[in-house]
């Protein structure tokens, strides 16, 4: 296959959704999900359903949440995928909010809690989420603290932090696992030569349509003009924080500034208050004479006449 044209990012929003969450690349999103899962009781996914990607709330006031995958296996687990760019105060928080819905959100009227089914949850996310952990992936579960016992299933969290991937472009040869392989696709897909293309395929023809979907030929007018949109949304937004920093720094520096100003001040004007009276001393002025003058207190001039 030729790669002749520019390779769009999968990071942006469009794209991943493009990749992995419509019906015609439900084999790559296949593909991806037994890549990042060890599964251990069951066998590996071979089909899945998309869901609604909106977790509706059950009462009006509620928060509604959208996330970017939802889908269900054969077995009806559920699987939550989601790409992350920005780094997010509470992102590990929210995981588990829209693991949760997706849970409670299988249960109908009638419906016995013996019915309900795995949630899965996956990001991948474009910083380091967790600095004291050295692996690219983690896997989160409920343990038993004395036994470390994994007896509540339904729930599990894997994260993949591209800010932990190291390698460069050039270090195509050197991707040790699939864990690598992905991680090279999200983070320099848009900038890989159709030669280092060839090398990184190889015999995989999926990964190879993963990155034909990123190949700005097959796209539409519309569907471009959606991904430019998503490019300017993350851009503004990016502006609007800087801007927000800028403010924050120069209000810092303004006010720093003019405490350290006061502050100057009123030292400077200390001091000269005590070379004063300390001259007043020198003449020999009597105590009563320099109180009133200078508004020290009876105190604070005997303390100053001991410390001359």
């Amino acid at each position: 296959m030729s790669f002749t044209n520019k390779l769009l990012d999968p990071k942006n929003d469009t794209a991943f959704k493009r990749i992995f969450g419509t019906e015609k690349n439900k084999d790559i999103l296949i593909h991806f999900l037994n890549d990042m899962l060890v599964f251990k009781n069951t066998s590996p996914i071979k089909d899945v359903t998309f869901l609604k990607p909106v977790l509706d709330p059950e009462i009006m006031y509620q928060k509604t949440s959208l996330v970017d995958v939802l889908c269900k296996d054969e077995d009806g687990n559920s699987y939550i995928v989601e790409m992350q760019v920005a780094k997010t105060k509470g992102f590990e928080k929210r995981a588990q909010f829209y693991a949760s819905k997706a849970y409670g959100n299988q249960a109908q009227v009638g419906d016995e809690y013996k019915n309900l089914k795995e949630v899965v949850f996956i990001a991948i996310v474009d910083y380091v989420m967790f600095p004291d952990k050295v692996a690219l992936k983690s896997d989160h579960i409920i343990l038993d603290k004395e036994t470390f016992e994994h007896d509540l299933t339904d729930f599990s969290f894997t994260f993949l932090e591209l800010g932990k991937f190291k390698k460069q472009r050039e270090d195509i040869d050197s991707l040790a696992n699939l864990t690598e392989k992905w991680c090279y696709f999200f983070k320099y897909a848009d900038e890989v030569t159709p030669a280092e293309l060839e090398r990184l395929i190889g015999g995989d023809k999926v990964i190879e349509r993963a990155y034909k979907e990123l190949n700005s030929f097959y796209w539409t007018e519309d569907e471009l003009l959606g991904y430019e949109a998503e490019l300017k949304r993350v851009r503004d937004n990016k502006a609007v924080l800087a801007q927000q920093l800028d403010d924050a720094n120069a209000k810092g520096l303004a006010e720093g500034t003019a405490k350290g100003l006061a502050e100057g001040t009123a030292k400077g004007l200390a001091e000269g208050k005590r070379q004063i009276v300390l001259r007043m001393i020198d003449k020999n002025l009597d105590d009563e004479t320099i109180i009133q003058c200078s508004g020290l207190t009876r105190e604070e001039l005997a303390e100053l006449k001991a410390s001359y």
